[in-house]
């Protein structure tokens, strides 16, 4: 790759302002609904009701200094440390395992203790693989039709990362890191027959993983049935959908829905969607929706403008374009009902730093990569 480039010319305009605003939106919607949804949880478990809030809050405030930093650092050299993020992310995968350093919650060993806080590498993993992928892919593009050479390495550094994901017991962050993967495979111009093996490789697999733990198989019996186990495994699902309807087409209004007092698990954290539609209704839902969708929609736009002159800059934007868009959606059909339960949170609303801030991130490359598109679309970065 091209690395030179020219300090003055990346000095550039302000980023896309239609995108800034909806990252504006979103956060500050979201803080607002956090609040909503854990103000009767704060109290109850540690008598603090706006402890949930001033926690995200200050996430928040982290995010977006590192969104503003990353929107103003050179892209060459966030290409040049790739590599250093990649073992960074493996090193803190492996230190989830690590006792003392390692954290178990719900089942899972998932966080790592850094200075008394916790962090859930896995998040990191989203980002660095897909500034990898978009690395890897844009130099092997003219080769792409070779599958040991150009499809077979990235793919199963792909792997390892996601047997560490479900090695921590986190099955439906390693299906949705590969999912995203094997969306940039798919920009990328990989084969379908490549693809038809790489599927008969990973279903098969993916079956036997979901079906051998207790909990995976529970959340499979709730989607299909909720009704069958209402006090345990479908409890959450039916809470959620009472929510949902609870709130009709105008909503409860806002701060005044029930089913987060007591009624609903993980209100403030994986299930707040549920809680948007209670208090705001069929009307706030598609608002919400509509705000998702137009940053999808603006990412996607940008990236088809590099897809001719810069495959890097076209891959990194689709991916993370990608990422932010498909856990948005995959959250909501959860909580819908349309998908099985998981761990995925609602980007911008769920409480949790290591997402939240990983999110801020990732808009901030996407706004990294509008201020400077002039000069990737003359290729200054190649």
């Amino acid at each position: 790759m091209n690395y030179n480039f020219s300090a003055e010319k990346i000095e550039n305009k302000q980023g896309d302002f239609v995108f800034t605003l909806l990252i504006v939106l979103l956060a500050g919607i979201g803080i607002s609904v956090l609040f909503s949804a854990s103000y009767y949880y704060g109290n109850y478990k540690f008598g603090d009701s706006g402890y949930f809030f001033i926690r995200q809050l200050s996430f928040m405030i982290v995010g977006f200094f590192l969104a503003f930093s990353v929107s103003r650092i050179p892209l060459p050299l966030i290409i040049r440390f790739i590599p250093l993020l990649l073992f960074i992310s493996l090193i803190l995968m492996l230190a989830t395992f690590i006792p003392g350093i390692g954290r178990e919650m719900m089942g899972g060993r998932r966080w790592i203790i850094i200075a008394g806080k916790s962090f859930q590498p896995s998040e990191f993993v989203k980002l660095s693989i897909i500034l990898y992928l978009a690395g890897i892919l844009s130099k092997k593009h003219e080769k792409i039709y070779d599958f040991f050479n150009s499809v077979l390495p990235p793919f199963l550094i792909v792997g390892i990362f996601t047997a560490l994901i479900i090695a921590q017991n986190d099955f439906s962050t390693a299906a949705f890191v590969m999912i995203v993967s094997l969306s940039m495979f798919y920009v990328a111009g990989v084969r379908y027959g490549y693809f038809v093996l790489i599927f008969m490789t990973i279903i098969p697999l993916a079956g036997m993983l979901l079906f051998s733990k207790e909990h995976r198989v529970r959340r499979i019996m709730s989607y299909l049935d909720p009704g069958s186990d209402p006090s345990n495994a479908g409890y959450q699902v039916l809470s959620a959908r009472r929510a949902l309807s609870n709130g009709g087409f105008w909503g409860a209004g806002i701060g005044l829905g029930t089913q987060k007092l007591g009624g609903l698990p993980e209100a403030h954290s994986d299930f707040i969607f549920a809680v948007i539609g209670e208090e705001a209704g069929i009307l706030g839902v598609t608002f919400i929706i509509v705000l998702f969708l137009a940053m999808a929609v603006r990412g996607y736009a940008l990236a088809l403008k590099f897809r001719e002159k810069n495959l890097f800059a076209y891959f990194l934007t689709f991916g993370l374009t990608t990422s932010i868009l498909y856990q948005a959606l995959i959250n909501m059909a959860v909580v819908s009902g349309m998908l099985p339960v998981t761990g995925i949170t609602l980007p911008f609303f769920s409480h949790g730093g290591s997402s939240i801030i990983v999110t801020f991130i990732m808009c901030g490359l996407l706004l990294n990569l509008s201020r400077n598109q002039k000069i990737l679309l003359e290729n200054i970065v190649e």
